[in-house]
């Protein structure tokens, strides 16, 4: 099998069918040098002595096929574009190269050559083709091909790459390579992952790739970083078979053999499509797609005729300067979508419609989500797959330039009535936010798309939203579930309540553990007290035995103890019953002698009569009146004093505070008297005590020990 000369590498050939020509894929292995850096090592698919990285000015290309961060993972894709000038009459295009990155120890090696000084080998093996359309499938057999070619453990030995640009050479010529049919779902990827992950935001992406600004991806996964770009480009019907032009900004053949067309098919999708003017051509004239654009690319991204671009980058020196290379930045490894431009922010608000439309979708992935398969719904079938999102999308953009025919038609013939479709009610257009539409409008793929269309194209597709209508309660229910499952509520609610139930048991345990020992403590407290009890009982004489905590109390002694005191209480008691008994007696005595006059007082606690009864019956030494100090059955005049009284100068009794004795304050200072003996002697009674009668006190009630009023008594008794 002869390769194609100097002047042929990778030019067009015809398949042997006799299908459409197309571009002879090329392998290439680009080795990092420890000292030279990321260099063109190997090609495959060209003459010998030829280095189209040279020729065609792909000085980029090595950085291109080993990204920043391909060394942190054993294995890594990179995707990129490359420029391939005009040759004769071949046009200058846009060629796609995948690369997938693997390294290993270099002390594994079989032959180590002398410029391997590093401890690890890194190498790429990169396809450059004319289409990414396959690159789905051609991901796979790059994989297998590079892991088998490392597996040698000698990379001088490359014919396992010779025989891989083989078959893709033999499968272009045979139009494998070159099918007509729809391969996008083919590419990386899933479009359920992309909705799963942005869920309403991937509509707002969509639109805002239709208003072409300049978009920067970054992430710090090469690969997902590429495979989502093109997910969201392959939303587009046709876009992944005609990017001839994405490769650099000064590119505009696909505008210039652009024609419009002039028949339909309606059973033709192809047909259809083509007809409506999809697809929105969002890369031409000064545009740019670089899904990996190393930062030795930044100089044409700053480029005055570069007006906008989808790039990705995986060196975060990028997010210091989104500013100034971006209007909005979307950020992979945080999920989260900077808009820096605030007329590109006013302009991509969903409407209502939109919402719900793409709130619809978001739902139909969630309930079909499967984790351990991704790309396919639980239930294999069609709601919430791969095709049933592609689909939903393009009758969402067929609706909405649809629509925007429409409106333009309803601006040209403004003030006819009859030039308005009666089924349709009002401007459609605003459905899908007419802010957006005026600015789609001042675009470029707007442009040719208008120029290369009918204006009646609402006549094919209804002009009409998907989703129309304004905001409804159902709208909003669906918002607020939405918010709920964003703010993963119920995911925070079922961790609190596992970590409340764990608490709760936890809890449960230590109060059981605890109670169970207080328990056994106490029983163990109660049978050493019992044992001890025991013992002591046990004891001769019942004394405590030594280290012995319960006391010893005898019975008798107590008995004996409570008795005597007892005994004491009721005589004193007794004794003052009596003496109140026999002043009372004396009292009215005195008064019936006297002939019951007003002067007399006539009350037995009071000592008797007045004041001067009792001096003229002191006088006479009646043996009626009161006893007078110091007289015999009555106490001295110093135990009086001790009792609270004193004695007048004419021989009446005062009290000691000039105020005269009475039942209160005698029985109270005789109680102090007795309770002074104990440091806890009760309280005074607060009822009438009566005084204590000389008369009804013996020598047997005096015990020794008693109280040192009563022996203040006792001890004038004649």
């Amino acid at each position: 099998m002869s390769s194609p000369g100097p002047d042929q590498a990778g030019a067009v050939v015809s398949d042997a069918a006799g299908g459409k020509a197309g571009f002879i894929p090329l392998v290439t292995v680009v080795d990092f040098h420890h000292a030279r850096g990321p260099e063109v090592e190997k090609w495959f698919g060209v003459p010998e002595g030829t280095d189209p990285a040279a020729d065609w000015d792909w000085t980029l290309l090595p950085f291109m096929a080993l990204s920043d961060g391909a060394h942190a993972s054993t294995e890594d894709f990179s995707y990129f574009t490359l420029l391939r000038p005009a040759q004769g009459d071949t046009p200058a295009t846009s060629l796609f190269g995948i690369s997938c990155t693997r390294q290993m120890d270099a002390s594994q090696l079989l032959n180590r050559p002398a410029d391997v000084t590093r401890s690890t080998v890194q190498k790429a093996v990169v396809v450059i083709a004319d289409s990414p359309q396959y690159f789905g499938m051609l991901r796979e057999r790059l994989s297998m091909v590079t892991s088998a070619w490392f597996a040698q453990r000698e990379f001088t030995d490359c014919e396992i790459l010779q025989h891989f640009q083989e078959s893709l050479k033999e499968e272009k010529e045979r139009g494998q390579l070159n099918e007509e049919e729809d391969r996008d779902q083919y590419l990386g990827m899933s479009l359920r992952e992309l909705v799963r992950e942005f869920r309403w935001q991937t509509l707002v992406l969509l639109k805002c790739c239709l208003l072409q600004p300049k978009m920067l991806f970054f992430g710090s996964r090469c690969e997902r970083l590429c495979m989502m770009q093109f997910s969201l480009i392959s939303l587009i019907p046709g876009l992944l078979r005609n990017l001839q032009d994405c490769a650099g900004p000064e590119l505009d053949e696909y505008n210039k053999n652009l024609s419009q067309p002039t028949s339909l098919r309606t059973s033709d999708r192809n047909s259809l499509l083509s007809y409506m003017g999809l697809p929105l051509q969002i890369f031409g004239k000064g545009s740019l797609f670089g899904p990996y654009t190393p930062l030795q690319q930044l100089d044409i991204l700053a480029d005055f005729g570069t007006k906008s671009y989808i790039v990705g980058s995986t060196n975060s020196l990028l997010l210091q300067q989104k500013d100034r290379y971006s209007d909005i930045l979307i950020n992979l490894d945080d999920d989260t979508i900077n808009i820096t431009s605030s007329s590109l922010r006013s302009a991509l608000a969903l409407s209502a419609s939109d919402r719900r439309w793409i709130d619809f979708i978001t739902q139909e992935v969630n309930d079909t989500w499967d984790e351990k398969n991704p790309g396919r719904p639980n239930h294999m079938g069609y709601r919430g797959s791969e095709e049933f999102i592609r689909l939903q999308f393009e009758e969402y953009l067929l609706s909405l330039i649809s629509s925007v025919k429409y409106h333009n038609h309803l601006n040209k013939t403004a003030g006819n009535s009859k030039a308005a479709l009666p089924h349709i009610e009002g401007d459609p257009s605003t459905d899908f936010s007419a802010e957006w539409v005026e600015y789609w409008k001042k675009t470029e793929n707007y442009r040719i798309w208008d120029a290369h269309t009918d204006s009646l194209l609402f006549d094919i597709v209804e002009p009409k939203h998907p989703c129309a209508g304004g905001l409804t309660v159902d709208d909003v229910q669906r918002r607020i579930q939405q918010q709920v499952q964003d703010l993963h509520l119920d995911e925070r609610f079922a961790a609190g309540r596992e970590v409340l139930g764990r608490n709760a048991a936890a809890a449960r345990e230590k109060a059981s553990t605890m109670f169970n020992k207080f328990y056994a403590d106490m029983e163990a407290m109660r049978e050493a007290q019992r044992k001890r009890a025991d013992e002591a009982r046990a004891a001769p004489g019942g004394t405590q035995k030594p280290g012995s905590t319960v006391p010893n109390v005898d019975l008798v002694k107590a008995q004996q103890t409570m008795n005597s005191v007892g005994a004491k209480a009721g005589a004193y008691i007794g004794s003052w019953a009596a003496w109140a008994g026999e002043r009372r007696k004396q009292a009215w005595s005195s008064k019936s002698s006297n002939g019951g006059g007003s002067g007399s007082t006539g009350g037995g606690w009071g000592f008797g009569g007045s004041r001067k009864s009792r001096t003229s019956s002191e006088k006479t030494g009646s043996a009626a009146s009161s006893p007078g100090l110091g007289s015999p059955g009555f106490p001295s005049n110093e135990k009086y004093q001790a009792l609270g009284i004193r004695a007048s100068a004419d021989g009446s009794e005062k009290d000691a505070n000039d105020r005269p004795p009475t039942q209160h304050s005698f029985s109270e200072s005789v109680l102090d008297g007795v309770g002074s003996e104990g440091s806890s002697s009760p309280a005074s009674p607060k009822g009438p005590t009566r005084p204590l009668s000389p008369s009804s006190i013996t020598s047997k009630d005096a015990q020794p020990g008693d109280a040192k009023g009563i022996d203040a008594v006792v001890s004038d008794k004649p």
